[in-house]
């Protein structure tokens, strides 16, 4: 029997249709306009600020939906129930032709995107992986080779639609590629757990 083992993968969970109709449109209207933050690379891309009476606002009418989420993300990567907070929130505002440059989320544990529009299939999330840390110095990337989990070097997110929630570990490097569709509007956010303790040196967070 030959047997293939997916060692150490790393989690991303979807959950789709998290908030109804009715409400992601409510919340789209009230936000579409109030991104004042032009983005470092891209003119068509803007962002509220991640505090303030928005961000409050924002925390206060998705933390009930999207809290309950992310403790079971985290028991995913932490293998206990721990409480979660989340950190920081904002609303990023793509317009045709921009796009996010790769990066990850730092001082958090899980960051999650809630789409409040649909996005264009050329604007879904991409992941990337770790430069440098577990590749072979020479790929085979080429028109006959077969990209898989285990070569392939990016993942994109399949379709995504208005009330869903993609989360994944902050350090996952992903950018969001030129948007060749319609206004991309979602809210990003960063979480983090009360505490962790591995073998009783236990750090804690507030």
């Amino acid at each position: 029997m030959t047997q293939l083992i997916g060692l150490f993968p790393t989690p991303v969970m979807r959950v789709e249709g998290l908030i109804g109709p009715a409400d992601v449109e409510a919340l789209a209207a009230e936000v579409a306009d109030r991104t004042s933050l032009t983005n470092a690379y891209s003119d068509l891309l803007s962002h509220t600020p991640v505090a303030g009476d928005q961000s409050e606002t924002l925390l206060s009418r998705l933390g009930a939906l999207v809290l309950p989420k992310v403790a079971e993300f985290g028991e995913v990567l932490f293998g206990e129930a721990l409480s979660w907070q989340i950190k920081e929130i904002w609303v990023n505002v793509l317009e045709p032709g921009g796009h996010q440059a790769i990066h990850t989320h730092a001082n958090s544990f899980i960051s999650g995107v809630v789409y409040l529009t649909e996005a264009h299939p050329s604007a879904n999330i991409v992941f990337h992986k770790a430069i440098g840390g577990s590749g072979f110095i020479f790929g085979n990337t080429n028109p006959g080779a077969r990209i898989n989990a285990f070569n392939g070097g990016k993942f994109a997110m399949p379709q995504t639609g208005a009330g869903d929630l993609v989360m994944f570990p902050s350090y996952l490097l992903h950018e969001v590629p030129v948007n060749k569709g319609g206004r991309r509007i979602s809210v990003a956010f960063n979480a983090i757990p009360d505490r962790l303790d591995n073998f009783g040196y236990a750090i804690h967070f507030s």
